[in-house]
């Protein structure tokens, strides 16, 4: 028998649960812990509310986690409740599947500012997670800035440009939707050090700003390279340059009727959030683009604004006892081995890049590892060391088929046409499973 605990329950996670079971079948326990009673990791807290059928994919981790030699083990924290040396004493191998969670810093002056944010806060403000959902942003001011130019950032305009009426069918939770129904945003400035050819967005995300209620996007034509050059781009990018050709065609008569601009600001790069008390701008200087590099032109400008959200990355947490690359943002690894018995996979492998997808080959990758190293298994007690401990610490885990109770909760719920609202307190979540 192997035994392989997996620390963190989104994507990453059951992908590697997954390849276990195909790999070894019935002779294999997965023990999947996460630090909050439900699952899914981005999936719940970091996809776009209004994006429901990416958050579909869940309806295949289920699967895999409803089946004998799976468990869910939730509301672990790993360096709180349970080390992972104490986990490597339990079962043949530890994978950290832990993700990216936190936010990149662009390690500007005022960056500390009420009214900055970074994109993982306020996410998961709108998304409902426990560590975010009292952040209460304050949506009085006229402008808004974010700083990025990937998916991450459309979301967040996207998300600030709706009216009520759009997130119908979506799970924004209850406080964030109240907070927009009386926001007094008008303008939302997507700011980015580079030009259109370098984006990361991508179309389809791109093509949801042309069917806004109120909002409409704009971009300045003088910004767009000769069009002849797009033929140099990939098929998607292409795609994505010629959305922002349409927002630039659109006529200046369209704005007159538009409540909310989404204005894309090419060639600018943050320099220094203004502010005293609380943030009033964003100081950016002009560039140029020399051999794909933004250099600075000397020229500055301030951007008014009462709201600032930083799209620009994020970097996976360390965990006590494991090697960590604090540059790169995520665990030292050589194809997924970090030291004898300890791996990674996802986000904490390599850094936040790729889909959803992009974690299944990821899985499925270290799992053949770890079956070169661990052949047999080993006499490790796996699950019952670790329920031994748990109950020595009175620690209250949550199952799998625990949060199946949670989650009819949060469906009974749901406003009506959303398909649940969640609870945004761990409290209410562990109470949730008893009721």
């Amino acid at each position: 028998m192997r035994h392989i605990a997996i620390i963190g329950s989104g994507p990453a996670g059951y992908y590697t649960a997954e390849a276990a079971q195909k790999h070894w079948g019935d002779d294999v326990r997965v023990d999947i812990f996460d630090m909050l009673p439900v699952p899914y990791g981005l999936i719940r807290t970091g996809v776009a509310p209004d994006h429901q059928s990416i958050k579909g994919v869940s309806r295949r981790y289920e699967s895999t986690a409803l089946s004998d030699n799976v468990r869910f083990a939730g509301n672990v924290m790993i360096g709180r409740d349970v080390s992972v040396e104490e986990l490597q004493s339990f079962y043949d191998a530890v994978v950290l599947a832990t993700g990216a969670p936190h936010d990149r810093k662009l390690g500007l002056a005022g960056e500390d500012l009420p009214g900055v944010y970074g994109s993982a806060a306020f996410v998961g403000w709108y998304n409902g997670h426990p560590q975010f959902a009292g952040l209460d942003p304050d949506l009085s001011g006229h402008t808004a800035i974010v700083i990025g130019m990937g998916n991450v950032a459309l979301d967040v305009a996207r998300i600030l440009a709706k009216t009520p009426d759009e997130f119908a069918g979506s799970d924004i939770v209850a406080h964030a939707l109240d907070a927009l129904r009386g926001s007094a945003i008008r303008r939302i400035v997507i700011v980015g050090r580079r030009g259109p050819h370098q984006i990361m967005m991508t179309p389809k995300e791109l093509g949801e700003l042309m069917h806004l209620h109120r909002a409409a996007p704009r971009v300045d034509p003088a910004d767009l390279p000769e069009e002849g050059e797009d033929a140099l781009l990939e098929p998607g990018s292409r795609k994505s340059v010629n959305h922002l050709r349409s927002f630039a065609a659109i006529p200046e008569s369209h704005y007159a009727d538009t409540p909310v601009e989404i204005e894309f600001d090419f060639f600018a790069n943050p320099r220094a959030i203004i502010g005293t008390s609380r943030v009033e701008g964003l100081e950016v200087e002009r560039t140029a683009l020399e051999a794909g590099r933004a250099v600075g032109t000397g020229e500055t400008y301030v951007i008014p604004a009462s709201l600032i959200v930083e799209c620009i990355g994020y970097q996976t947490s360390p965990i006590p006892g494991v090697p960590f690359d604090e540059r790169a943002g995520r665990f030292p690894n050589d194809e997924g081995r970090i030291l004898p018995g300890l791996y990674c996979v996802g986000w904490a492998r390599r850094g936040p890049s790729g889909t959803i997808g992009t974690n299944r080959p990821d899985g499925f990758g270290v799992v053949e590892k770890i079956a070169e190293d661990i052949g047999a298994g080993s006499s490790k007690r796996g699950r019952a060391g670790f329920d031994q401990l748990a109950e020595a610490r009175k620690l209250e885990v949550v199952t799998f088929r625990d949060w199946k109770k949670i989650e009819a909760q949060e469906e009974a719920r749901a406003r009506d046409g959303a398909p649940r609202e969640k609870f945004v307190d761990v409290n209410a979540m562990i109470r949730a499973r008893g009721d």
